[in-house]
């Protein structure tokens, strides 16, 4: 429930030690004869403290979140498409080139080529990143979403998120990062150190958490309704991702076997 004006939407008991019941329910008997004179006087809050259901509340908050966001802006738009199709791009590539081998054919090496995706996939990323903050910017804020706890708390997600990004390239190195195991690039064995050992798939995950930061930090209900986009498109392509790459590995198993 919000506070107008210094008061509670709504009618309800009046709040303070000099409260007077009677005088309390005298208000509301009028404001119900008003109402049914006039539906227009009614809350736009869930009804008040006097008629409160808790469904009604929570579609209120909820309402009142989706209010500060418009779907239908180009920029938002925008924002949407290079987050779904940045996951969609490097799958679809990087599963052709499993299958055929024409991008290591055209590079000349399946490393160069793997550099070569790898470098689209950060220019798209980059793109992505772009998009999301001016769809941010063109909209409005939330208030309540602000001050210096909201920015402090995204802040420190930001920095989490980082830590993971940025740790989880060092431990995989440019060609595990960037799909080199679709190439024939495999590595000796499973990473466990950090932070594979406290999370799985950590970059993902560590790059939603920047997102999230960065929608705090602006007070953005639109970048956190994107911020969702993006851990939904994570979340399909882990599920894509995952059993392809484990079924790579245990054809190379395979093999180590029969020569052995």
């Amino acid at each position: 429930m919000g506070r107008h004006g210094g008061r509670f939407c709504g009618p309800g008991v009046p709040r303070g030690p000099r409260s007077n019941p009677c005088k309390a329910a005298r208000g509301r008997e009028l404001w119900r004869a008003r109402t049914m004179r006039d539906p227009g006087a009614a809350p736009d809050c869930c009804g008040g403290f006097g008629n409160l259901d808790l469904r009604q509340a929570d579609l209120c908050v909820m309402t009142r979140l989706l209010g500060y966001v418009d779907p239908s802006d180009a920029r938002f738009v925008a924002a949407v498409l290079t987050i779904a199709f940045n996951p969609l791009f490097w799958n679809v590539v990087a599963r052709w080139e499993h299958k055929t081998r024409k991008l290591s054919r055209a590079f000349g090496s399946p490393r160069l080529a793997c550099y070569t995706l790898g470098g689209a996939i950060l220019l798209l990323n980059l793109l992505r990143s772009h998009c999301f903050t001016q769809a941010m910017l063109s909209q409005p804020q939330m208030e309540s979403l602000g001050g210096p706890t909201g920015y402090r708390l995204g802040l420190a997600l930001l920095g989490v998120g980082s830590v993971f990004v940025l740790s989880s390239f060092l431990a995989l190195g440019f060609t595990g990062t960037f799909l080199g195991d679709y190439f024939g690039i495999l590595m000796e064995a499973r990473v466990t150190r950090f932070p594979f050992s406290v999370l799985d798939n950590p970059m993902y995950w560590g790059s939603t958490a920047v997102y999230l930061g960065w929608a705090l930090m602006h007070a953005s209900p639109a970048g956190l309704l994107l911020t969702l986009v993006v851990a939904a498109t994570y979340k399909l392509a882990i599920l894509f991702e995952e059993p392809f790459t484990a079924e790579i590995y245990r054809q190379r198993g395979s093999q180590a076997r029969k020569r052995s």
